[in-house]
């Protein structure tokens, strides 16, 4: 972070911005005399016949940054040390002027200054640190005055954001009331903005040691003493289940009676019941998934456990979760052949059943074609691949964004176990 010196600092590596620029561009050759780069108050600059070529940059006004105001709070423990400096986040408000007293030298010398900014949005550190401590100074750093000497100090380069130079809008009116307060004659002006300063306190802080270990105890207090349900275990590590497998709901309270599956599809209009559960503990509920493809489609479900507790009779249910069931695919040839036209047209069998109001779709590799249009339940679909060219593909159904498995999870590593067909010409 910088220090207290990084606004003085900011405004020195910007003067001496304008110097070289000015050096570099044959500024003083253009305008028949040397250019003056100054950093003071416009009221201090005395006007006159005799005054020659000169660029002023002036801080008018620094104002809190508003992305990193709110970046910390100074702290302070029970004892009252401080345990935190939070940064002064600050961007700084500059008017840039020209003076002469010939024609045209005033636009000149602004035009110059302007696209030295434009192409320097961005001051690099290394910039920075040549501008406040140059490796081969002119004179001694005895001879340069107090205030630029202590600018070495301010850590201008280190801190976390880099320095940027915005151009700002001013309309008339705002300039008018700034060149009125100033008591200043007006001379040509641009504006700009430079973002952002971060000044942090060197004050001693406290640090606390690094937790090693956590030591909460579950009392009644942290974990609420009713039914709920924190996630769900398929079959040999699937991510989903297919009609006849097991499921595992894992939560806490969730011994009882009378433990039922609650199932809800509103798009699907699905409202179905599952019991009994296969067996049931405190921590773990076990189901089978009926393995009927009729009334329970495949798709990502909500779902709740519904069970009784003590003497209460009424049931309760828990937290609802999100309980995925696989589609299931079968009925196809391990080779095929394409028409005439290069077309695949298959109609696999489906398991469970896709309902009409169900995004349905067949993929062979990463080839994805959506079924064909149908009004009732069905367990054919029909898919129809346009200009498919011939090769070996493996086979994915996807029913409402939930493919079929196709993948051995429980093996290490994975291995694919889902149907391939090869289509030949």
């Amino acid at each position: 972070m910088s220090n207290a010196l990084a606004f003085a600092g900011v405004t020195a590596v910007l003067k001496d911005l304008l110097d070289t620029g000015m050096i570099d561009h044959e500024v003083t050759d253009i305008m028949g005399q040397g250019v003056t780069v100054s950093a003071v108050a416009p009221d201090v600059i005395q006007l006159g016949n005799e005054m020659g070529a000169r660029l002023n940059l002036f801080m008018h006004q620094a104002t809190p940054n508003a992305a990193w105001r709110n970046a910390g709070y100074p702290s302070r423990d029970a004892t009252g040390r401080r345990t935190v400096n939070a940064p002064l986040a600050v961007d700084l408000h500059y008017l840039l002027t020209a003076y002469s007293n010939a024609d045209l030298q005033a636009e000149v010398l602004l035009g110059y200054a302007m696209q030295l900014f434009h192409e320097t949005p961005v001051l690099a550190r290394g910039a920075i640190r040549i501008a406040l401590n140059p490796p081969n100074p002119p004179v001694t750093g005895t001879v340069l005055p107090s205030v630029y000497q202590a600018l070495r100090a301010s850590d201008l380069a280190d801190q976390y954001e880099q320095i940027k130079i915005t151009p700002s809008v001013m309309n008339t009116e705002e300039l008018s009331k700034l060149w009125t307060a100033l008591q200043s004659r007006y001379r040509p002006t641009a504006a700009y903005q430079v973002t952002v300063v971060l000044i942090e306190s060197q004050r001693q802080v406290r640090s606390s040691l690094p937790v090693l270990s956590r030591n909460i105890p579950l009392q009644s207090s942290v974990i609420a003493p009713i039914p709920e349900v924190e996630s769900v275990a398929y079959h040999a590590s699937q991510i989903a289940a297919q009609l006849g497998e097991d499921i595992t709901l894992d939560g806490h309270d969730l011994d009882g009676a009378a433990h039922a599956l609650l199932l809800t599809n509103a798009p699907l209009g699905l409202d179905a019941t599952i019991t009994p559960a296969t067996s049931a503990t405190a921590k773990a509920v076990h189901f089978t998934l009926p393995p009927d493809p009729v009334h329970y489609p495949a798709g990502i479900h909500t779902a709740r456990l519904r069970l009784a507790r003590g003497a209460d009779p009424a049931p309760i249910a828990t937290n609802a979760f999100p309980l995925t069931i696989a589609p299931q695919i079968g009925g196809l040839s391990a080779t095929v052949h394409v028409d005439a036209n290069g077309d695949l047209s298959l109609t696999p069998t489906c398991t469970p059943q896709v309902w009409p109001n169900q995004n349905v779709s067949l993929l062979l590799g990463g080839i994805e074609v959506f079924a064909e249009p149908f009004d009732l339940k069905t367990a054919t679909p029909t898919f129809i691949f346009r200009a498919l060219p011939p090769a070996t593909y493996r086979v994915r159904l996807r029913v409402d964004g939930v493919d079929s498995i196709i993948v051995n999870r429980a093996l290490n590593p994975p291995t694919f176990i889902g149907p391939q067909i090869e289509v030949l010409p």
